[in-house]
């Protein structure tokens, strides 16, 4: 009984957020501000601290590390599925007040594939444990791929399979009608393109939790530790998004710093019958990473800042002259 409380807990708090944010405070569509996903940030990390300083309290410090390490691990992650989405809404149109909806329910769709993964994943591990050297080479060869992959093209909406097919199901209306996903006209059932785009959504989400689960895995191999880290994680998904639309391409050296992380985790895998790297360790290397790339990418945009403005300040120096 005991043991199921944690899980009880978990499932409490996943279940009264989501009924609060989408019936409470996004009851009614509207475009959120930047301030608004500030504050909704705050809170879900607050969440995932508050949850992470109970992991460490009730089951040790070794647990607790393992929970930050993993947390932070997919939080990093899904700053790539941020980037796609905006790819996605930005290709696709989609009003700027519907954008929540979608995402709400994407991220609903990405627990329940993020819990099935893990599932297999554990149990794969469980029964073949040389599973774990194929992680550990597949997460180093994803990093590379990170690193050749510019990701500035958004994934073609009509040549997916999931949409392809949808369309052949049901018919799809030409435009947007508010919020809804489906519409009823004539006593016939019609799509709209909001529900294209949130099979999109969920594909791609479910493309980078094929990436980003065999990581954690790396750190622990513990379900609650790995599923509870990854659904706080993703909850935090739509607040990170709003907050970094339109700022995320001034991180210019995020990807490598995600590349590195894939790279470490992958040989942290391989190495894990031969040397352990200790928790605390594994978290301060990743920690190092992100913080080095964060900085050089503020660094590197203030000084093309810089250069810009010398630039328009010869320019009018040279205009005036003239």
């Amino acid at each position: 009984m005991f043991d199921m409380l944690p899980w009880a807990l978990f499932g409490a708090i996943v279940i009264v957020m989501l009924v609060l944010d989408l019936a409470v405070f996004h009851r009614n569509a509207h475009e959120v501000s930047r301030r608004e996903a500030l504050v909704w940030s705050a809170v879900w990390i607050g969440l995932a601290l508050a949850f992470n300083a109970g992991v460490y309290a009730f089951q040790g410090t070794d647990k607790g590390l393992e929970w930050t390490t993993g947390y932070l691990i997919e939080k990093s992650l899904s700053v790539d599925n941020v980037f796609v989405f905006m790819l996605i809404f930005a290709a696709f149109a989609v009003p700027a007040q519907y954008q929540h909806r979608v995402l709400f329910w994407g991220v609903v769709g990405a627990i329940v594939m993020r819990a099935l993964l893990i599932a297999l994943g554990a149990a794969v591990l469980d029964l073949f444990h040389v599973a774990i050297y194929v992680f550990g080479a597949f997460l180093i060869l994803t990093g590379i791929k990170f690193l050749r992959d510019t990701g500035d093209h958004p994934p073609e909406l009509d040549k997916n399979l999931l949409v392809r097919f949808a369309k052949k199901l049901r018919p799809v209306t030409n435009g947007y009608d508010g919020q809804r996903f489906f519409v009823r006209k004539a006593g016939v059932l019609y799509l709209t393109p909001l529900f294209l785009v949130l099979l999109l959504v969920e594909t791609t989400d479910l493309i980078f939790a094929v990436d980003s689960i065999p990581a954690i895995f790396a750190v622990t191999e513990d379900p609650f530790v790995v599923l509870t880290s990854n659904v706080f994680a993703i909850l935090g998904l739509r607040a990170l998004y709003f907050v970094l639309n339109g700022y995320l391409a001034s991180f210019l050296y995020l990807k490598p710093a995600l590349a590195a992380v894939l790279v470490f985790v992958g040989a942290k895998m391989l190495l894990a019958d031969v040397y352990k790297i200790d928790p605390l360790i594994s978290l301060g290397v990743i920690a190092s990473i992100l913080g080095t790339a964060v900085v050089a990418s503020i660094l590197k945009a203030s000084e093309r800042d810089a250069a810009d403005e010398l630039r328009a300040v010869h320019v009018s120096v040279t205009d005036d002259g003239a």
